[in-house]
């Protein structure tokens, strides 16, 4: 047992350096998917060509994985257990509606893009994914939005929808790091195809796309990771630890 206790111990990493580690992987993934954009695919403007297109993997990793990650992990800072949770619940809702929008921009983009090369939309298996993923994404924010946000929404439903919330939120997370690797994937094959720069020689940028790829499964595994650890979760007000602390004297 204290072996085990040991053990425990040693791998019971505090809170706030796991989170600050998280939020410089992310800012390391979005600061990657747009060096990549801007050096290796002409970098950006809105004229609908492959320019714009480059908008789309910037807002997709920039919204929907790390502003949608931070979003998860609002009620994991331990600061959001005590006081009111109103203020925690709308900078849950604010992060998540950002980005909810970044993505919505990020769609417009490849959409445009297709529309003015003449290219068909939703064809492939990784369009296929985002949409859904965007898809489910606003339906978790507007029923979100509705139960735990409105005045109106009584106790109870509140309790039969959190843990559905709960699980749709890791599963969209997933979804959406799946939908990226698979479009990182997708735009190394169609774009490296000329004798020297072939994705099977793999060139600088598919080494560093491919880097780019893991470094989003790493991020969004440990977001989910962190979601199920049970000691950062924050305790419910009606839990034992809950009325514990309620009943600390001063506190």
């Amino acid at each position: 047992r204290r072996c085990q206790q040991r053990s425990s111990a040693m791998l019971d990493v505090p809170f706030l350096p796991f989170c600050a580690f998280l939020a410089t992987l992310g800012l390391l993934c979005v600061a990657m998917v747009g060096t990549w954009c801007q050096r290796w695919r002409g970098g950006f403007s809105l004229d609908g060509s492959s320019r714009t297109f480059n908008w789309h993997p910037v807002l997709m990793v920039t919204g929907l994985v790390v502003l949608y990650g931070a979003a998860a992990l609002v009620y994991r800072v331990p600061s959001s257990w005590s006081g009111p949770k109103l203020p925690w619940k709308v900078l849950h809702g604010s992060l998540a509606l950002a980005a909810f929008v970044l993505s919505v921009l990020g769609l417009q983009a490849v959409f445009c893009f297709h529309n003015s090369q003449g290219t068909p939309n939703l064809y492939s298996l990784h369009s296929w994914l985002g949409l859904a993923t965007v898809l489910l994404f606003s339906c978790q924010w507007a029923v979100g939005f509705g139960a735990f946000l409105l005045p109106w929404a009584p106790a109870w439903l509140r309790a039969l929808y959190k843990p559905i919330h709960v699980f749709f939120g890791s599963t969209i997370l997933m979804l959406a790091v799946a939908s990226c690797v698979s479009g990182i994937n997708e735009k190394l094959f169609f774009s490296l195809k000329n004798g020297t720069m072939q994705y099977k020689l793999l060139p600088a940028e598919a080494v560093f796309a491919n880097t780019l790829g893991l470094l989003i499964l790493i991020f969004g595994v440990l977001v989910v990771a962190a979601l199920a650890r049970p000691s950062w979760k924050r305790p419910d007000s009606d839990s034992q630890d809950s009325r514990q602390v309620q009943d600390v004297p001063g506190g």
